[in-house]
């Protein structure tokens, strides 16, 4: 094996996050960079709408740092949020200088267009029409795959963090590297690691609509459990008001910007309805937004709203939208004579992993960076457009501290055993599990919740994950059954965490406890001691770090 020096860092996931850590690494270290898919299907390349930069002249740090706190719903973390907008015009500008062709105005910052989206104050979103992430991840990508110093995995899943507790070691809890199921071959590998580094998004694939990809299935959160680490806050998911309704399209997001630049959302009749919601109607934040257009779809048995931009002009929209419109109109809707069909969709994990502004978990030598992670940023609800800007700030800092810092001694680690498995029989029982878990979750842990509807979904979820604990005792895994573990996980973790707020806030709106409380604090769960896996009570900690 090679010296210990020569261990590389194990980058979990290839969105923006995990790629920026493997670019601003691999100058110092050697990264491998692990992708259960294609490179290209990270959740990055489907973000719309933009990143936050505080470049304006008619911007401040104090006046994002207040966005982001009225759209958290009092529960951010001020010193992350001021951290995060204080290098929003670093980020962006280490993006343009990639080569990120963002969308011109000569007489922008940085000869920037800023559009506005909900919750901002003003214009301060960078964005490549309405295609930003995708334009930011192929040029990232292009970067990586031309590094002599990163390799890439495609199709490689991990399974497991390896840790003392796989040495059997009698010391303090540490991670030294990940097992990893090469998809193709069926073969799960050993990965010694100076430092594993989570990055694999959200856990949108625990519902049943979503606007995320195929790879949004919770595995770092749940990986990190596991391992021992605390999460905080998996009550918030977010559903994004306009995920387009058509049954050839269930995961296409109609952006924010569109609400931005004065579209109007409508009822069947034409009739506008934000104002009796929020004064500031399409421009509320995406939770209000999310559970107005609940609201009147229930009211009026309907299944969908529209969303009207015929107003803003053909030529505004096929330059400033050009994918909204080419799509739309590939399934029969032109978007410059017709509304656009919506409903809202699990669309972001704003908890996760408890990390510090370093990436640093519970577990030393394991970092994250993303949407797997909970920094105190998002609060009860993530302002638009913070994702993309958080992924670049933080997965900066986290190759920094990676940097700074010796790796582990060299220890051997041991193989993967499977000698007392066999091939899997009936992969339909997998498929069965999987609908039910997202079917229950999209049921009785959506957008508005109950005690009684919560309860119930933990009920099943145990029987659950029963089932999948047998299957993943007996059967080799695969990619799917080890997806669907994480889910299972996931979804404990969520509704346990809503089990104990006792109020509304943000995303999370129970009809049992519709007030919100004068103080709050983020919801901390911490696995109980002795346990190796997802299963008893997680033990609630409202302190926070």
């Amino acid at each position: 094996m090679q010296a210990n020096i020569e261990a590389p860092v194990v980058i979990i996931g290839a969105g923006l996050a995990g790629l920026t850590v493997a670019l601003h690494l691999a100058e110092h270290r050697p990264v491998v960079v692990l992708a259960k898919r294609n490179l290209e299907e990270a959740a990055t390349a489907w973000a719309q709408g933009g990143i936050v930069g505080v470049l304006g002249s008619d911007d401040s740090i104090d006046s994002h740092v207040r966005d982001t706190q009225d759209a958290g719903a009092g529960i951010v973390d001020e010193h992350t949020a001021r951290f995060i907008a204080e290098h929003s015009a670093a980020a962006v500008e280490w993006l343009v200088q990639c080569g990120v062709p963002f969308s011109p105005d000569p007489g922008g910052p940085l000869g920037l267009h800023l559009t506005r989206e909900g919750g901002h104050a003003v214009r301060r979103i960078a964005h490549a029409a309405d295609a930003t992430g995708k334009a930011i991840h192929d040029v990232l990508l292009e970067r990586v795959r031309a590094h002599p110093s990163i390799q890439l995995r495609e199709r490689w899943m991990a399974v497991d963090m390896i840790t003392s507790r796989h040495l059997k070691r009698d010391e303090p809890p540490r991670c030294y590297g990940v097992y990893a199921l090469d998809i193709d071959s069926g073969r799960v590998e050993t990965l010694a690691a100076a430092a594993v580094v989570l990055a694999t998004g959200g856990v949108g694939k625990v519902y049943r609509y979503t606007s995320n990809p195929e790879t949004a299935t919770g595995d770092g959160i749940a990986m990190a459990w596991r391992a021992g680490c605390r999460v905080g806050n998996m009550e918030f998911i977010q559903f994004h008001p306009t995920c387009l309704y058509h049954p050839q399209e269930r995961s296409f997001l109609i952006t924010e910007a569109l609400r931005g630049e004065g579209a109007h959302l409508k009822l069947p009749d034409g009739t506008r309805f934000m104002a009796a919601h929020d004064a500031r109607g399409e421009l509320a934040p995406r939770d209000i937004v999310a559970r107005a257009i609940d609201f009147e779809m229930k009211k009026h048995g309907v299944d969908h709203v529209w969303l009207d931009a015929t107003h803003l002009g053909a030529e505004f929209l096929k330059e400033h939208f050009p994918t909204i419109y080419a799509r739309c109109l590939k399934l029969g809707i032109d978007i410059t004579r017709q509304p656009i069909p919506v409903v809202p969709a699990a669309h972001y994990t704003c908890g996760g992993v408890v990390t510090d502004l370093h990436g640093r978990t519970d577990l030393p030598g394991l970092y994250a960076a993303g949407e797997a992670t909970y920094t105190g940023l998002h609060g009860a609800n993530r302002l638009a457009s913070n994702s993309l800007l958080e992924c670049v700030v933080l997965g900066r800092t986290v190759a920094e501290h990676i940097r700074g810092h010796a790796a582990p001694q060299h220890i051997p680690l041991p193989a993967w055993d499977e000698s007392q498995v066999e091939d899997a029989d009936e992969q339909v029982v997998i498929a069965h599990n999987w609908d039910e878990l997202r079917l229950l979750m999209w049921n009785y842990v959506g957008i508005v919740r109950t005690t009684r509807r919560l309860e119930r979904a933990l009920h099943r979820i145990k029987l659950l994950r029963t089932e999948i604990d047998d299957y993943y005792a007996n059967f080799r895994v695969s990619r799917d059954l080890l997806e669907l573990r994480n889910l299972v996980d996931c979804a404990e973790l969520i509704v346990r965490s809503a089990l104990v707020r006792h109020e509304s806030r943000g995303l999370h709106y129970s009809r049992d406890f519709p007030q919100t409380l004068p103080v709050s604090f983020p919801t901390i769960l911490v696995r109980p001691a002795g346990r190796r896996g997802g299963h008893g009570a997680p033990v609630p900690n409202f302190l926070g770090f």
